[in-house]
């Protein structure tokens, strides 16, 4: 029998992450039901079991690795997910609450930097109330006025109400109008003031989307005729407001220059830079926000991660060769 932490941390994740039955997991695994139930009683007696998973994620030790080295990160984070009823943000923001509570218990973060989204705001369901009272929760990405539990202020908010911190919130749309003059707008004294804490951040937590209707911010917070415009110029997606093509370079700078949010070269500058994301459609810009050095910590599910090493190889293969 596999009694190893692994093993007890998957069952435990499908069971109290994934919301599975102890009969679905022991399909899926390729064990017995009881098997699964003891491994359940085992995390709960040994402390790794409270009313959440309380220990590090390490899954799929063989796959992490591999991606590791391929993406150049300094780690990766791989989620289980239930086949039967698939979501790319459940699994991923339950495998970002796990990492989050290993790097507090390690007391390595003293201020982390939000944007906004649906996996950031399964982290938050995932968590359990906390107590960090001298933990900064910065937002670093204007908002929309839809989605406000997954929108700027929602996230801040239920982050730092999680965990017992306390937030500062970036008071801007995430876009200006053209009409409006973004130096004079930035040169308020409350944003300016705002900017400056992204210089002394300990990390940031980052998700991306493409360049279709599965992104909230294409559907809800960009001009219709955007899209087209963006596609056309070869964006495949975007970080932190800012479409970027395969490459990870910005396609359309009168965009960009509307944008209000921590601009993605002082991203470079933080010492943990964590993304949070999964979905075949987001394959590229996951690539080519690594590529570019935005990430060092990619948390993502197992589906993601077969379709990315897939995309890297075949990537690697269409080089051409230097011998002729």
């Amino acid at each position: 029998m596999d009694d190893s932490e692994a093993f007890v941390t998957e069952v435990c994740l499908h069971y109290f992450g994934n919301e599975m039955t102890q009969s679905e997991i022991a399909t899926q695994m390729g064990v017995t039901r009881l098997r699964v139930n003891q491994a359940i009683q085992h995390a709960k007696t040994n402390g790794i079991i409270k009313f959440q998973i309380d220990t590090p994620f390490i899954v799929r030790f063989e796959k992490q690795q591999r991606l590791k080295d391929a993406l150049g990160l300094k780690r990766t984070c791989i989620a289980p997910v239930n086949e039967n009823d698939y979501s790319y943000h459940r699994a991923t923001g339950a495998a970002l609450a796990s990492f989050m509570n290993e790097r507090l218990r390690e007391k390595a973060w003293k201020s982390i930097g939000v944007s906004w989204g649906i996996t950031l705001d399964f982290a938050i369901q995932n968590l359990t109330k906390q107590a960090h009272p001298l933990l900064e929760i910065v937002s670093i990405l204007g908002g929309t006025a839809q989605g406000s539990s997954f929108n700027s202020f929602g996230i801040a908010s239920g982050f730092a109400d999680i965990l017992g911190a306390y937030y500062s919130l970036l008071m801007a749309p995430i876009y200006l109008e053209e009409a409006i003059n973004r130096d004079l707008f930035l040169s308020q004294s409350s944003i300016e003031e705002h900017f400056e804490k992204f210089k002394t951040l300990d990390a940031v937590l980052l998700t991306c989307s493409n360049v279709t209707e599965k992104s909230f911010l294409i559907s809800n917070g960009l001009p219709p005729e955007l899209p087209r415009q963006l596609i056309e110029a070869g964006a495949v997606g975007d970080v932190l407001g800012r479409f970027l093509d395969k490459n990870g370079d910005p396609v359309l700078p009168e965009i960009d220059g509307r944008i209000i949010g921590m601009p993605l070269e002082e991203v470079k500058n933080i010492p943990e830079k964590v993304m949070a994301a999964a979905g075949e459609h987001k394959i590229s810009i996951i690539l080519a926000a690594c590529q570019k050095g935005f990430v060092d910590t990619l948390i993502t599910d197992e589906p993601t991660a077969d379709l990315l090493l897939t995309e890297i190889n075949k990537r690697m293969g269409d080089k051409p060769s230097n011998n002729r």
